[in-house]
């Protein structure tokens, strides 16, 4: 009664590989342990080439996959595994490898992933011996126990009610204009331009300092080297007196471009423009 109890079943499927029933007994107790001497393992070979496991859906505890080539199973095999496995089942993936393992097992792990299995990893198979094969790399994965299509309600937390206050809003809101005080009430005054500050010259009752500037540059006269080879430290001199400071020198005299000599110039005289200077450019 307790053998039927502990009776554990087990499918076996392999690619091009003659697995008989004792190797997979040996590797299933290596890897499951559990009521494994109990159990009469199905074995299908050449299982890529089959559309359907002939096994009824949710039908066998676990599930083991031999197969010298890394490609096996495959995507559809993954399928028809999963299907044929009870909720909670395990699936064992066993190849050899002669390249990168660690590589190899990576793609394992995602392929198994990617099929629906859950909580993928390595398998130690160093202690198992078999007569005619020799397994490297392995990988176990475990079936979800729901199912696909399967829907449950979620509880939502108990939300906490906040304590109602009752408001008055003839005793709580203020009128904002009450908060003003007369001065706050009162505009603004802007202080008045004057003095030099409005004017194109400096005013009589100079206080600013305006006035001496512009005596010192009415008095101030050209040096003739200042006449041949013209400079600027500002750079504007030579654009006119709407570019040029209160103190320059050259205030009052024509535009002029830097390092020519200066045109000839007489106090009070008119500066002619060219004939075509209001021409349009275009």
């Amino acid at each position: 009664m307790d053998s039927m109890m502990t009776k554990t079943s087990v499918l076996a499927v392999t690619d091009d590989v003659l697995l008989p029933v004792s190797s997979v007994l040996t590797i299933m107790k290596e890897l499951a342990k559990e009521g494994i001497q109990h159990s009469d393992p199905i074995i299908i070979t050449q299982a890529s080439t089959i559309s359907q496991i002939p096994l009824d859906a949710s039908s066998v505890d676990l599930v083991l996959a031999v197969s010298r080539a890394s490609d096996f199973p495959s995507d559809k095999t993954y399928l028809e595994l999963s299907r044929v496995l009870k909720p909670g089942g395990w699936v064992f993936v066993c190849t050899n490898s002669e390249g990168e393992t660690i590589e190899l097992q990576q793609t394992l792990q995602r392929r198994v992933t990617l099929a629906g299995f859950l909580e993928p990893q390595s398998l130690a198979l160093n202690s198992i011996k078999l007569p005619n094969l020799t397994l490297s790399v392995g990988i176990k994965a475990k079936k979800p126990t729901w199912k696909i299509g399967s829907s449950f309600s979620l509880k939502k937390p108990a939300t906490k009610t906040l304590p109602k206050i009752n408001l008055d809003d003839d005793l709580d809101l203020i009128d904002e204009d009450s908060l003003l005080t007369e001065e706050d009430l009162k505009k603004p005054e802007l202080p008045v331009a004057s003095g030099c500050e409005t004017t194109k010259k400096a005013c009589a009752n100079c206080v600013c300092g305006r006035a001496e500037r512009e005596d010192t540059a009415v008095k101030l006269e050209l040096t003739d080297d200042q006449i041949q080879n013209p400079q600027s430290s500002c750079g504007s001199c030579g654009l006119g007196d709407a570019f040029r400071c209160g103190s320059c020198p050259y205030k009052g005299r024509p535009p002029f471009k830097l390092n020519e000599p200066l045109p000839d110039f007489k106090e009070g005289e008119k500066v002619t423009l060219s004939k075509n200077f209001l021409d349009a450019d275009i």
